[in-house]
């Protein structure tokens, strides 16, 4: 038991986020992260008793070739089961393809063999660098913090993510100290990436020009806004509820008259995503939020889908 163990052992107990004798997938991609993940988890199965088995999602890049061999091994070694998914149409290289396919594949292999959670190794790096990339892009709080520690895959199955709080520099000595297998997948290094130019780039600048440990202060930060970030979303639920109408068209705008624009944001954003055909901008939300205070009769100018927000004496409805 080396500290990394003893301090996820401690973690997962703590925060109760892979609880005992429960089916876990685990996705290795043949990285660092994920392998000291899946070691961590392999070391620590007799005290939690979960059923650990090993999924690999195959991207038919050109870079990927002998990568899901390799992870197959892998599994060989630990003597766990393995299951592969190969991306049936690659198409163009792109991060956030990649991505959305990776947790519908995923989801797949964990519905179809009765996983209650699939884990993957982001760390606390990768939280830093979504913090920062989602904050170039013009995110709100909630995208600032969208790597959490978990969050519902379906109503059956959970995404579980343990080691937001280890470094990408411990994943790596981990996997040095126990002379672990990682594979060297060349697409880190093509800068072509936003994520690999923020890894590559832009954090060692920070850490040599600004703050040497910028990259755990990202983190930090990250973990502080997600428990604000929550206590307002429950919050917004609770007036939304209370404001929203029958017919979920419309909201009584004398009940949200009562909440500071925070709140009147957050619940003109659950509103919008409730009825609209894609994710509102800032300046449609602005625009609803508004008419909480506006003359009878005004309206906004057409929404996504060609919805119009009007206000019809105490309500604001979509149209």
């Amino acid at each position: 038991m080396t500290p990394l163990h003893a301090r996820l052992h401690s973690h997962l107990r703590h925060q109760q986020l892979l609880p005992p004798h429960t089916p876990v997938l685990v996705a290795v991609s043949g990285g660092q992260d994920s392998l000291c993940l899946l070691k961590l988890l392999f070391d620590l199965q007799s005290k939690f008793h979960w059923t650990l088995a090993i999924a690999h999602c195959d991207h038919l890049w050109s870079t990927d070739e002998g990568i899901a061999n390799h992870v197959q091994q892998i599994a060989r070694d630990f003597g766990l089961p393995f299951y592969l998914k190969i991306n049936p149409s690659p198409g163009k290289e792109s991060e956030a393809n990649a991505r959305q396919w990776r947790y519908y594949a995923l989801t797949e292999i964990a519905q179809e063999y009765g996983f209650s959670f699939i884990v993957t190794g982001h760390t606390s790096s990768d939280r830093a660098e979504t913090l920062l990339y989602n904050l170039m892009r013009g995110s709100g709080s909630d995208g600032l913090v969208s790597l959490t520690w978990q969050r519902p895959l379906t109503e059956e199955l959970t995404l579980v993510r343990p080691l937001l709080n280890v470094s990408r520099q411990e994943t790596g000595d981990f996997c040095q100290q126990f002379q672990l297998s990682v594979w060297e997948d060349l697409a880190n290094e093509n800068l072509r990436y936003a994520r690999n130019r923020l890894r590559q780039v832009v954090f060692p600048y920070l850490k040599a020009n600004f703050h040497p440990q910028v990259e755990q202060n990202f983190a930090q930060t990250a973990e502080l806004l997600s428990e604000e970030v929550r206590f307002l979303q429950n919050l917004t639920t609770e007036i939304f509820e209370q404001a929203i109408a029958a017919d979920k068209r419309a909201l009584d705008r004398s009940i949200l008259q009562k909440y500071p624009l925070a709140l009147q944001r957050r619940v003109i954003r659950l509103f919008l995503l409730s009825l609209l055909p894609k994710m509102p901008n800032f300046a449609q939300i602005e625009a609803v939020t508004a008419l909480i205070n506006a003359p009878n009769k005004s309206s906004t100018s057409s929404l996504p889908g060609g919805v119009r927000a009007q206000v019809q004496d105490s309500s604001i409805t979509l149209s």
